[in-house]
């Protein structure tokens, strides 16, 4: 079998979406003070799509959420020249040779991404032609079906984030993820809006339920330092991203504290980055995800090094990739979920543009094994409401 074509497609959103409310989600631009609402930033309203052809006729598909027209160009230029003619089952020869072709440019970032984009739809092509969902490539069944958190609860009035709470609660879910919005120059007033953030979500769950928290790498560590005693009556799961990635020795001297669990890696992008962060004891939870680190070849890499130091893998973001890395490793006890609703971050998309995406029922998702791959297909008919650049 022989890779005789690989396809991209920047897929751009061109409907209606909501726009975030003012806090509504901390982040790294908060502390420049900007005049519009900083969280604009980081919304994305495009994706990747990624198909590798084989001229068994099977074809595997990847994605990526990062920077997609640039990764479009790094996968365009320099990763399918390397890769057409090659055999895809050759997971990591292709995967060796596509990080040393970039490393000098792409070691993190979108580099990597291009290279996780294109690892995940290897793996696919690989389970459709192999007549396995690729879970079962990476070691098999570890669940019978997999726990899931409901991730949203970006700050919002009172009243409404009691309710969506509540409403994941009912709809069973036994974890779910609140985003603050307050960060550093909010000042003292700001870390008491955190906590009401905080305490309304406890309060309409009630304690049998986790909680987690997630400050999107838009606090510093003297604000977190301040911030996390805070919250300790409130026995949070864990504390996500308090400070900027880069700074190691923060999030070690926060986890150090040892007052919340302090959770991380969403933005690390390498083993080698991962084995970093546990080397310094920095984090309780690893939130590596498949389609930045590198793909199935790295990220299974990962689970087993962090096995190896009984750190969880919790990976950053729902969707298939994630859910079967997940599926296969006992170190992962459960999985992120992004419940469906209409486009407004952008971490929504992927529902509208793939058909097979496991909906939850009672706080669980479940995987089929009898499809084979990821179980996901690209809906052409759902892509007219795009804008697609090829």
């Amino acid at each position: 079998m022989k890779i005789t074509e690989i396809r991209t497609r920047v897929v751009n959103w061109k409907q209606s979406t909501v726009p975030p409310q003012p806090h509504f989600c901390t982040n790294p631009v908060d502390l420049l003070e900007l005049p519009a609402d900083s969280m604009g930033s980081f919304r994305f309203h495009s994706w990747l799509l990624v198909e590798v052809v084989a001229d068994s006729g099977h074809v595997g598909i990847g994605n990526a959420a990062l920077a997609p027209r640039v990764t479009k160009q790094v996968i365009d230029l320099y990763l399918k020249p390397i890769l057409v003619g090659k055999d895809p089952l050759d997971f990591e020869y292709l995967w060796q040779h596509m990080y040393r072709q970039t490393v000098a440019f792409g070691r993190k970032g979108i580099g990597m991404v291009a290279i996780s984009a294109v690892d995940i739809a290897l793996w696919d092509l690989a389970g459709k032609f192999l007549k396995q969902p690729v879970f079962r490539l990476l070691g098999g069944r570890t669940k019978a079906k997999i726990p899931v958190y409901a991730s949203r609860l970006y700050s919002q009035p009172l009243d409404q984030l009691a309710a969506e709470a509540a409403q994941y609660k009912a709809q069973g879910f036994r974890a779910m993820k609140l985003r603050f919005g307050w960060g550093p120059t909010d000042g003292a007033a700001g870390m008491q809006r955190n906590i009401e953030v905080v305490d309304t979500v406890r309060k309409a769950i009630g304690d049998e339920i986790d909680v987690m928290a997630d400050a999107y790498m838009g606090w510093t560590f003297d604000y977190a330092r301040r911030m996390i005693p805070l919250l300790e009556p409130y026995h949070l799961r864990w504390m996500e991203e308090p400070v900027l990635p880069d700074d190691i020795e923060g999030y070690a001297a926060l986890r150090a504290l040892n007052i919340v669990p302090i959770s991380g890696g969403e933005h690390e992008f390498t083993l080698l980055g991962i084995q970093t962060l546990i080397g310094a004891k920095a984090v309780d939870v690893i939130q590596c995800d498949t389609n930045r680190v590198g793909g199935f070849t790295q990220a299974r890499k990962i689970s087993a090094l962090a096995e190896a130091h009984q750190i969880p893998v919790i990976p950053h973001a729902g969707q298939m990739h994630n859910f079967h890395l997940v599926m296969s490793s006992f170190n992962s006890p459960m999985a992120e979920y992004f419940p469906p609703v209409d486009v407004e971050i952008g971490n929504e998309l992927f529902w509208y543009i793939f058909k097979g995406e496991p909906q939850a029922r009672d706080g669980f998702i479940e995987l089929d094994e009898t499809v084979p791959g990821l179980g996901i297909s690209i809906d052409e008919d759902a892509l007219k409401r795009f804008e697609v650049e090829e």
